[in-house]
């Protein structure tokens, strides 16, 4: 009886992309530094100090994030700005962003006395998940940028961002930020609403998950169980993707 083969959840274009870019950041960073990286998990063992919304509790946060990514913390400053456009416009000479803000901003200083900036919108304060994953996406401009690795005017530098996060064991925070729904309430009605946050949706975060698993050898990841339903279902589809190339490559050719 004939099986169905594994279909990948994305288009080939897209797998190339990530493949690609994979590629690309092993050349720029290493293939050992994917090898070595601590996978992060949203739990105490990672994020062991209480969390309470506090722009204290935030620098922490950074803090061991930096150290997670191999970013030396003193080299930057960490900003948080009240959730006003026209403020962050009059505050950050690069801001761009829809009428409804950017979630962070990385700010790579003209003279090289000055330390590199990364800011927030306040509101992010408010979602530890989704500070997480901003920090991460804005850490990995201070990788890329600031250390000189990566030109500004790269066509799809924010997407590499994204997947930098993935290659250096933030991709769980990234990948269920990517589009999430949320509860709303006011004093006269409520309703749910759909985040999104970053620059890959979730099918490519769910393939480049399962690159990231099928590089370091883990064939049965413990860590899937901490992904959200739907990028869980897509990680799962492009491992079985990944497998079944893997197995017919080989295969003896007769």
């Amino acid at each position: 009886m004939f099986g169905f083969r594994p279909k990948l959840p994305i288009s080939d274009e897209d797998r190339q992309w990530v493949d690609d870019g994979f590629s690309r950041l092993s050349r720029i960073l290493g293939h050992k530094r994917l090898l070595e990286a601590r996978l992060v998990l949203p739990d105490a063992e990672h994020f062991p100090d209480p969390y309470d919304k506090s722009d204290a509790a935030a620098e922490k946060m950074f803090c061991r994030i930096c150290d997670y990514m191999k970013v030396d913390r003193s080299q930057i400053d960490l900003e948080i700005f009240p959730d006003t456009t026209k403020e962050l416009k009059e505050v950050m000479p690069y801001w761009k962003g829809s009428h409804d803000g950017c979630a962070g901003l990385y700010v790579h200083p003209d003279d090289e006395s000055h330390k590199m900036v990364v800011a927030l919108r306040s509101s992010q304060l408010d979602d530890p998940m989704a500070l997480v994953a901003t920090l991460a996406h804005e850490l990995g401009h201070v990788i890329l940028l600031g250390g000189g690795l990566m030109e500004h005017s790269v066509k799809d530098m924010e997407p590499m961002t994204d997947l930098l996060t993935v290659f250096l064991g933030f991709g769980i925070f990234n990948a269920n930020c990517a589009a999430r729904l949320t509860k709303w309430q006011d004093e006269r009605q409520q309703g749910w609403s759909m985040k999104r946050l970053g620059y890959l949706p979730e099918e490519i975060f769910g393939y480049a998950l399962a690159r990231f698993a099928q590089e370091r050898g883990d064939r049965d990841p413990k860590w899937v169980k901490h992904l959200s339903t739907n990028v869980r279902v897509y990680f799962r589809k492009s491992a079985a993707w990944l497998d079944e190339r893997k197995t017919a490559a080989s295969r003896p050719v007769r």
